[in-house]
């Protein structure tokens, strides 16, 4: 899965891979550019019609089981304010 417009939750996902590349993508960033840019790419996905709320929730339901509560608090309110663009 390289953006959310390929993801469509139906596909079997190995997550830590997906972790493990993503990590390495990042590296040397710290939480809050994360968060800014997996905002800014599924806000774009939004805007131009190839991210739907129901990937959104595949994306959130399939995810956030790997994250500790803090950071599946702030995933969930990323995820509220993607869906209502």
């Amino acid at each position: 899965m390289d953006d959310f417009a390929s993801y469509t939750g139906k596909e079997k996902v190995d997550w830590t891979k997906e972790a493990q590349k993503a990590a390495s993508r990042y590296n040397g960033r710290n939480e809050n550019e994360l968060i800014r840019d997996i905002f800014s790419r599924a806000a774009e996905g939004k805007r131009n019609g190839t991210l739907t709320n129901e990937q959104i929730d595949l994306f959130y339901s399939q995810f956030s089981p790997m994250l500790d509560s803090a950071k599946r608090k702030k995933l969930k309110k990323l995820i509220e304010q993607l869906k209502s663009m």
